[in-house]
């Protein structure tokens, strides 16, 4: 705000946060029943924005079959003790972005 005593002018600062970016793309992973998977995907920055895991279609949260890490700006996803049932895509998403695998 400015106030100069008889008139005054006020104005806003709003700040957004930029879209992250997926900078290292999923690779596929070939493993042995009952062994884990591991899908690491890194994005251009460390961001708030929502990212999410897929297993075909299905949404992924991390438990005793699946662990969902985030550190930093690097993701990760472990399928633990995999069966043939896991064999399918695994993606990732994040706002506008994805990588599939």
């Amino acid at each position: 705000m400015c106030d100069t005593g008889d008139q005054q002018s006020t104005a806003a600062v709003i700040v957004k946060e930029p879209a992250a970016t997926i900078v290292e793309m999923l690779k596929d992973v070939t493993s042995y029943e009952g062994e884990d998977a591991v899908f690491e995907c890194r994005l251009s920055r460390e961001t708030a924005q929502d990212a999410q895991w897929f297993l075909g279609d299905v949404p992924l949260q991390s438990n005793e079959m699946n662990e969902i890490r985030v550190q930093g700006a690097r993701h990760t996803l472990i399928l633990r003790k995999v069966t043939m049932e896991d064999c399918g895509p695994i993606s990732f998403k994040v706002g506008q972005h994805s990588s599939a695998a």
